[in-house]
């Protein structure tokens, strides 16, 4: 193989079997005159670098995605039959035509498999194709490797990104606005309340306050009563167990604002004059506790109140009274239940977990437990499963705690 007399196939077969048998395709002498032939180094190290250096020049363009889609597509062709030809006339000591050869010639250039010397650029030098094919495997594998490592940063780059646009949508419109640091929502929600001048609605499901939540929700809501607007606020009716919130309920009373408990769990929201609100947020998955939405759309604002309203008419009055420990005794309406109960007995008779219902309610296992003592008492009940039966055969599983009608309750 590599005698003058093989044929262009033999070489494309020689190159595409070289790796698996050793076997070398150039004459010894030439292959050994175009490793040591100085010019032909020089050329070989010029034409890498001017590639190197097109390629680098077009990236720093604005045509540089394209030219290096072009240079990938090119490098990633097989050698066409032009070029195998080529390559066996070069072994074979043939005279090459520059011009009528020149894309083949570019083709071996591309590969490693040729330099020419520029004072002979009819007599390229043709080098081993082994070697040629060790550098191109390895050039594939640093470029796969390459490529695979920017395949695996895709998702993480693209979360990065996404958080960004996204922000980006929440705050391009007018209707809401997402807002993840505390000091911002308690800052943009100090600043509502300061400019209400009808009417201020909040819903507070959370624990009891601190007393520097008190202080400060008392001077704001001080302030806006004395500027003539209207406050109702709505806790968990487990609130009423705390001696903070008790005092803090009883010295806004005295000021003109309303308060009233609800047994089951509600939204959090804050309503100024039913031209914005503040709601939780339900959007981000990755958002923190106290990230909240500054809606300002009239739409959705008078929906968020007309929510509020609806917990409002089926929630019981409070004026920072604590629970009763007396015992329940039957109401002028012959009930012997509170609602609270109700809701547990219900749950119960659906056969729903007493760790999602105290859930659901707001409220701790401990104090479910105490309620269901008490029930158990009531109805005569040694066992859950009695007291579920007493509760089916009761009256008082009739009680509709809707809300008693549809349109706006007064305050």
């Amino acid at each position: 193989m590599g005698e003058p007399g093989d044929r262009p196939a033999d070489a494309a077969n020689a190159f595409e079997t070289a790796s698996g048998t050793g076997t070398e395709t150039a004459p010894e002498n030439r292959t050994a005159d175009a490793y040591e032939h100085p010019s032909g180094t020089e050329n070989e190290t010029e034409t890498a670098t001017a590639t190197a250096g097109a390629f680098e020049h077009a990236s720093a363009s604005g045509t540089a995605s394209e030219t290096a889609d072009a240079f990938d597509a090119e490098s990633a062709k097989e050698l066409s039959p032009e070029a195998v030809d080529v390559y066996g006339r070069v072994t074979r000591h043939e005279p090459i035509d520059p011009g009528r050869d020149a894309r083949a010639l570019g083709e071996l250039r591309r590969w490693g498999l040729v330099i020419t010397d520029p004072h002979l650029p009819h007599l390229p030098i043709a080098l081993d194709p082994q070697e040629a094919g060790r550098r191109r495997l390895d050039e594939e594998l640093r470029r796969m490797a390459a490529r695979a490592a920017l395949a695996a940063r895709i998702p993480q780059l693209t979360d990065e990104l996404g958080l960004h646009f996204e922000r980006a949508k929440w705050r391009s419109g007018r209707g809401s606005e997402f807002l993840g640091e505390a000091e911002l929502v308690n800052a943009r929600i100090e600043q509502a309340v300061g400019r209400a001048r009808a009417e201020l609605l909040t819903a507070q499901p959370g624990g009891p306050r601190t007393g520097a939540q008190r202080a400060a929700a008392e001077e704001r809501d001080g302030a806006a009563l004395a500027r003539g607007v209207h406050v109702r606020s709505l806790y968990l009716d487990t609130g009423r167990d705390d001696a903070t919130t008790r005092a803090f309920v009883r010295a806004m009373t005295g000021r003109g604002a309303q308060f009233r408990t609800q047994v089951t769990q509600f939204q959090r929201c804050v309503v100024i004059d039913r031209r914005q609100a503040f709601i939780s947020d339900h959007v981000v998955n990755s958002a923190p506790g106290h990230a909240s939405w500054h809606v300002r759309d009239r739409a959705v604002v008078a929906f968020i109140a007309e929510v509020f309203e609806e917990c409002w008419r089926r929630a019981d009055p409070w004026h920072g009274d604590p629970h009763s420990e007396s015992p329940r005794s039957a109401g002028p309406d012959g009930t012997r239940t509170t609602l609270l109960q109700r809701e547990i007995l219900r749950d119960m008779a659906r056969g729903i977990e007493q760790r999602l219902t105290a859930q659901r309610l707001g409220i701790g296992l401990r104090s479910l437990s105490k309620e269901v003592r008490a029930l158990r008492q009531l109805f005569g009940a040694s066992t859950l499963q009695e007291l579920t039966y007493q509760w089916a055969l009761s009256d008082e599983r009739l009680i509709d705690d809707r809300p008693p009608h549809p349109g706006r309750a007064s305050a």
